[in-house]
């Protein structure tokens, strides 16, 4: 007993047919590139069961439901309502696991890792399904995707830092007029420089609120929020998609660009730290603009007003064409750093690397990335040898941002707070026994 009848289900559609038991479980695991049509679930499946030449696995299939089992059971995957039913005896399926990879003639020896979203439903039972799936579909239909993009690289994001950037200049009264640094390195806070300090925690505390802010585009709630939505789903889909490549040796099936799972897509990490970076990039270019386009307070022509300021362009923070002018050329900024070669990414362009996340594709490294000095003919040596295990892959791991809970991946302030205690009772730990020991010896050495 090996076949089955699978039914599947999107909001317009319903197809059923009789297929070998291995196919549904691969179609379980294609549910991981989150389709929310038959003919996208069609394509996920190409991850774990190659399609040749035009072979469409569901091209047998008959119309409409039916529920009634066939040989080892009956399996119904609905994507509107995001729920597995399966009363099978030829496998359990599971939200998280492994699938034999069928290289389109047959099933091979390798195993694929999948994982599904946390929203899908898994049930053993056909009758809970149909008394489950109507609530489900309506609550789904009633909360449809928000393209959170137009938001958080949108004017929302201009306008916000724009309004915030002139408050915080004038609560600093005149002495933001330094030059501001990037505002990755933290170690600007203790270079005994008052008015940098006092400007990059003024930045920080702006980008701190962006994140925390609730905002009505995104249904209430915070852009930290929806950035860490889908995070470590999508890390792990990533890293998947990465062990498959290495598996069978090329290139897993990208998202198409026309999918909903791509157009609505979350941020996963890579998006999660360049997201971080971007944020900070307009909070210096805008600084920097207002200190050199507003009057310095500080400075005693100001104070009384003459001509002289007028005369260098000093311009009022409340004049409406002027923030309307901030907000347009911040755009500017913002699209030109996200379009253009980044240094501290190698080279890369932070656009192309969130697109290629979006994609779920992997990022590889070539041998000469691998390559620490080209002169060293041991490193030539370990690129070469690197170059015939398969692909290297990179990563980022926001390890350059800011301390604070606003800033973590953690979801709650609980999370990050026990995590916090974690790591202080460890060092309190470390240091004790670190203590002890040298006391023991003699030594007099400062565990810092």
């Amino acid at each position: 007993m090996s076949e089955l009848r699978l039914n599947l289900l999107d909001a317009k559609n319903a197809i059923h047919g009789t297929i070998h038991g291995s196919v549904a479980d691969a179609v379980i695991a294609s549910l991981s590139a989150e389709p929310e049509t038959i003919a996208e679930l069609e394509a996920a499946l190409e991850r774990f069961n190659k399609r040749i030449d035009d072979y469409a696995p569901f091209a047998s299939f008959a119309a409409g439901e039916n529920p009634e089992p066939w040989d080892a059971g009956v399996v119904i995957v609905d994507l509107a309502a995001r729920i597995v039913a399966s009363e099978s005896s030829y496998s359990a399926l599971l939200a998280q696991g492994e699938v034999n990879y069928h290289d389109g003639s047959q099933a091979t020896d390798t195993w694929l890792p999948y994982r599904l979203p946390g929203d899908w439903l898994i049930l053993s039972s056909v009758l809970e399904y149909e008394a489950l799936r109507s609530v489900r579909r309506a609550a789904r239909a009633a909360a449809p995707p928000i393209d959170i993009r137009q938001i958080l690289y949108g004017r929302p994001i201009f306008e916000f830092i724009a309004a915030e950037c002139l408050t915080e200049y004038a609560k600093l009264d005149g002495e933001g007029c330094e030059d501001v640094p990037e505002l990755n390195d933290r170690s600007e806070l203790d270079d005994g420089d008052t008015s940098s300090s006092r400007t990059a925690a003024a930045l920080r505390a702006v980008h701190a609120r962006w994140l925390m802010t609730s905002r009505n585009e995104l249904g209430g709630r915070t852009p930290r929020e929806v950035i860490l939505e889908k995070r470590e789903f999508i890390a792990c889909e990533i890293d998947s998609r990465a062990m498959q490549w290495s598996l069978l040796q090329e290139a897993p099936p990208p998202l198409p660009r026309d999918s909903l799972a791509y157009r609505f897509a979350g941020f996963g990490t890579h998006e999660y730290v360049i997201y971080y970076d971007f944020v900070r990039h307009l909070l210096t270019q805008c600084w920097e603009r207002i200190s050199l386009q507003l009057p310095d307070k500080a400075r005693p022509e100001v104070r009384s007003g003459t001509q002289a300021a007028v005369a260098a362009g000093a311009v009022s923070a409340e004049h409406p064409s002027w923030r309307v002018s901030l907000v347009t050329w911040l755009e500017e900024v913002g699209l030109a750093w996200l379009n253009g070669p980044n240094e501290e990414l190698d080279g890369r362009i932070p656009a192309a690397i969130i697109e290629t996340e979006r994609r779920r594709i992997p990022l590889v490294m070539s041998a000469k990335d691998i390559m620490i000095d080209e002169n060293c003919d041991l490193c030539r040596m370990l690129a070469d040898e690197a170059s015939h295990f398969g692909p290297t892959f990179w990563h980022l791991d926001g390890c350059n941002m800011d301390e604070g809970f606003e800033f973590s991946s953690y979801l709650t302030r609980e999370e990050f707070e026990a995590e916090q205690r974690r790591w202080q009772e460890f060092n309190d730990e470390f240091d004790r026994k670190w203590a002890v020991e040298h006391a023991a010896r003699g030594d007099d050495v400062d565990p810092c």
